[in-house]
């Protein structure tokens, strides 16, 4: 299996061997069979790695999985997996909510659409993408439904994790894939979090023309500004790998030392938990660099970085799927994807072959008519240039981090000291009660009011956290949080704050 995967390493792909540089500028044609070879190893690699690294997801924070620690697989594991847990499988089939709205309406479409199409959805969703529709379903719309001062979660790996479709759907246009993800990524993510999809896009977008992998990742890095967190750390990845070649461990040891300290998502504060987009893209780096092009050892490294563990060897595999195309992934892992490959994934209406289709018919509408013909793929493959500099919580830091546990159907109070505070809770049923209450609250920053907003008790609609605000004034602080329609069955349980202040 090894053998069949690197054999595929030294092909010559459209005019660019292994030891080439990426032809920037230069003209590349893909005919239709390899086109749909890469683009159909994209989305099986992206499936199988999520699914290989399903049963470890978070649940190694802050800690590598040891290689004598088993991951299960077995012919059917995807079919079983699939059928069972489709739940899983949110990195993907929120690139296909995406994907709908792209064939729908066309490859271009504005934001607002994609915004809307996830906002409404009836699956459930976590940290920067919940935060995100809650803003959108209360009028809060992009870009602000993304932005740290809006969504704490922002820097959080949401949109990395559904960004695979768009580099898959740009072959050798890094230029126009970052512009996609400037359009669609800002609705849920800011920062090193809208980093996090540009790398990911880009490493997809050059896989098509180039399969020298150390040379992939340092070219896809120049599409993040130097001076970020992001650059920063995976610049480091890249250092550490040439000094330790043999030793992907002493890498990761490495990376977590310099830069594992989440200072955003407020679970993840002074936590060994960390959804960050920048340091799970690290570990997807350490699995590619240390893969070495191997299908599955790539696969099992990003996996064993722990964390993300599902979506972090998504993404690699994908990114080696469209390297290599289908063709060249070792059966061992395809024969279970074969029995799912027409079932639909959960809430949407496409399948594995079916989105492999909806992807490749994109292509060619997303390039211009003039260099479509004879069933060939011929572009002009772009060089990247660093998007624009942003930073989330920028000039603030950590300074407390405090249980609270506290419940109450009608007003609390909460004294800190700072300049930034975030409220973790939700409302809770304190009986048999139904889930169609919503609390109306006001927020009061000493004395004075600062936001009316809902929580809703449905979990699919819920606000992520209480309350959150930054940048104020630094001192002595007193938050009231006093609910408007209080009901005997129901109250809002604050369960902790996360308090900032100046750097």
């Amino acid at each position: 299996m090894r053998k069949i995967f690197l054999y595929a390493a030294f092909l010559l792909l459209v005019g660019c061997s292994q030891r080439a540089a990426i032809p920037y500028g230069e003209t590349v044609t893909l005919d239709a069979a390899t086109l749909a070879d890469k683009i159909k190893g994209g989305w099986y690699g992206q499936t199988i790695g999520c699914t290989y690294g399903g049963p470890t997801e978070f649940k190694y924070k802050g800690g590598l999985i040891a290689d004598d620690i088993p991951i299960p697989w077995y012919d059917d594991y995807i079919y079983d997996t699939f059928i069972g847990d489709p739940g899983l499988y949110d990195d993907v089939y929120m690139d296909l909510t995406f994907l709908e709205i792209m064939v729908r309406h066309g490859i271009d479409a504005p934001a607002e659409l994609f915004a809307d199409a996830f906002a409404h959805a009836d699956y459930k969703l976590w940290h920067a993408n919940q935060a995100a529709r809650y803003n959108i379903l209360n009028g809060r719309g992009a870009p602000e439904s993304g932005h740290w001062k809006y969504n704490p979660h922002a820097d959080d790996i949401d949109f990395q994790i559904e960004a695979d479709f768009i580099g898959m759907l740009y072959p050798g246009r890094v230029e126009d894939a970052v512009r996609a993800c400037d359009r669609i990524g800002h609705i849920m993510n800011y920062g090193d979090g809208w980093y996090g999809e540009v790398f990911i896009s880009a490493l997809y977008s050059l896989a098509y023309v180039c399969t020298d992998i150390p040379l992939l990742v340092d070219e896809a890095l120049r599409t993040i500004p130097e001076g970020t967190k992001f650059h920063s750390t995976i610049s480091d990845v890249v250092a550490f790998h040439r000094k330790y070649p043999k030793d992907w461990k002493r890498c990761w040891f490495e990376v977590m030392e310099h830069h594992a300290n989440d200072v955003g998502c407020p679970e993840g504060v002074w936590n060994g938990f960390d959804i960050d987009a920048t340091i799970n893209a690290a570990y997807v780096v350490i699995g590619l660099l240390y893969g070495g092009g191997d299908f599955a050892r790539t696969m099992d490294i990003a996996t064993r970085c722990g964390e993300d563990s599902d979506c972090n060897p998504a993404s690699a595999a994908g990114i080696l799927g469209v390297m290599y195309g289908y063709d060249a992934i070792p059966e061992v892992w395809k024969k279970g994807a074969q029995r799912i490959k027409d079932i639909p994934f959960p809430y949407t209406s496409l399948s594995l072959e079916q989105v492999f289709q909806s992807n490749y018919d994109l292509i060619f509408k997303a390039l211009p008519e003039s260099n479509i013909s004879e069933g060939k793929c011929i572009f002009s493959v772009q060089e990247p240039r660093a998007v624009r500099y942003e930073q989330s919580f920028e000039g603030i830091r950590p300074v407390e981090k405090r249980v609270l546990k506290l419940a109450f159907t009608d007003s609390a109070e909460i004294a800190f000291n700072g300049n930034s505070i975030v409220v973790e809770g939700s409302v809770r049923k304190t009986g048999h009660a139904d889930d169609s209450y919503v609390a109306q609250v006001t927020a009061l920053l000493d004395g004075k009011e600062v936001e009316r907003f809902r929580m809703p008790v449905d979990y699919i609609t819920r606000k992520y956290e209480i309350f959150s605000a930054y940048c104020f004034e630094s001192g002595a602080h007193t938050l009231t949080l006093k609910v408007e329609n209080p009901h005997p069955d129901y109250e809002l349980y604050a369960s902790e704050i996360v308090v900032y202040d100046k750097q």
